[in-house]
């Protein structure tokens, strides 16, 4: 086996591994995706605007967790990988250009190219993998995202019941990777089958949530060029890198970097930790999308006080903080009380600038994070000064 198509396509588990260009080159697909996806939710600020972005990003984000974790197992030098990454890319860029209209006259278009990376995938590994127990775990996800994909194409086809069909997709397909693909006579696929490499996996995490907030940062950009210079607009900007550097820090600290330890300590069982840190990050990147847009209409208007705007600046964070509540949940086993206490500064705070500026809101927000950056500073430098046995089952997360 070590020696046939399979041994040289799959990376040894021992070896130390860190992201390839390639896979590097594939997240800029993520780039312009998550671009597109912010200007369609700026486009439609309605709550059934919203849903319908949900339901895209969580698409785009399957197709770049699923291709993460595939990625894990073989040796990005290979040829065959090499073409796999760059039909998904493809597909992908395919998926983001459709994005604007996905709910319209290029549903199809999305459907097919989201169906199409997904059994692409199958079609290039499982004649390769003949002989490898990979192939039955490759067989079984296939199989379950050709059922899926008739809901995607019939979703597509039929405009009324598009968003229930493609919303039962995505239910199906997470829900499946959780309990590891059954599959009837091919049975499912156990924790020791999804092994992965922890610190690998949390590397690609890490790297997607900075272009994340790299998109923050790129579209607030352009939004204070196009807008103007002036002063309030020049603070909006300020206040939107400020809250880009304290997401960042929130994430890092300490719990984000040590995802990678925590998922190779626990063993195989680490490759569940590794599949809900997936579901997590989704929850922050979609807090992190809902505030870019936040922040680029403070920049266009800080003036302004429309409510379904202040919702945005509020909203974001909060799913932001959730997500990073439950990472630290997951890999610590803990709750983070400045972080518990900050959630809930942040909701109240939501309903304290119901009547405030998109500028005072945003900077009222920023405030509430930078607070709770401090106290996660002092608490862990009182956990530092207290002797071991006193340390209880609160932590900072």
């Amino acid at each position: 086996m070590a020696n046939g198509l399979p041994g040289r396509l799959l990376q040894r588990r021992e070896d130390p591994r860190r992201a390839s260009f390639l896979e590097l080159f594939f997240d800029l697909a993520i780039i312009f995706a998550l671009a597109r996806l912010s200007r369609a939710l700026l486009s439609d600020l309605s709550l059934h605007g919203g849903f319908q972005v949900l339901l895209l990003l969580a698409a785009i984000w399957w197709v770049w967790f699923v291709t993460a974790w595939s990625a894990d197992w073989f040796d990005p030098r290979a040829p065959l990988i090499v073409v796999l990454l760059l039909w998904v890319m493809f597909g992908g860029l395919l998926m983001a250009a459709a994005v604007p209209t996905a709910f319209g006259g290029h549903a199809m278009v999305f459907a097919i190219a989201y169906v199409a990376i997904h059994l692409g995938r199958a079609f290039l590994l499982i004649p390769a993998l003949r002989g490898h127990p990979l192939q039955l775990r490759t067989a079984r996800v296939a199989i379950w995202f050709a059922v899926s994909g008739v809901l995607w194409v019939v979703g597509a086809a039929v405009a009324p019941a598009r968003e229930a069909l493609w919303a039962l997709a995505l239910v199906l397909e997470y829900g499946l990777a959780r309990l590891g693909w059954p599959t009837p006579r091919l049975g499912r696929s156990s924790w020791p089958d999804l092994q992965v490499n922890g610190e690998h996996l949390s590397e690609r995490y890490q790297q997607i949530f900075i272009i994340a907030l790299g998109e923050l940062i790129l579209m607030s950009g352009i939004t204070y060029s196009d807008a103007g210079f002036d002063r309030e607009r020049t603070i909006a900007f300020a206040v939107t890198f400020l809250t880009a550097v304290a997401l960042a820090r929130l994430y890092l600290r300490p719990a984000g970097g040590r995802l990678g330890a925590a998922i190779e300590a626990a063993g195989p069982p680490g490759s569940r930790l590794a599949l809900l840190a997936g579901y997590l990050h989704l929850v922050m990147i979609a807090g992190v999308l809902a505030t870019s847009v936040g922040m680029e209409l403070a920049i266009e208007d800080p003036g302004a006080s429309d409510p379904a705007h202040l919702t945005l600046t509020v909203v974001g964070p909060v799913l932001f903080l959730i997500g990073r509540l439950l990472l630290s949940v997951v890999v610590d086993g803990s709750l983070s009380r400045p972080r518990l206490i900050g959630l809930a500064m942040i909701v109240l705070g939501g309903f304290a600038s119901a009547r405030l500026p998109l500028l005072g809101a945003g900077a009222l927000i920023l405030g509430l994070l930078i607070l709770i950056i401090v106290a996660d500073a002092l608490l862990a430098r009182t956990r530092q000064r207290r002797p071991a046995g006193a340390v209880g089952r609160w932590r900072r997360g």
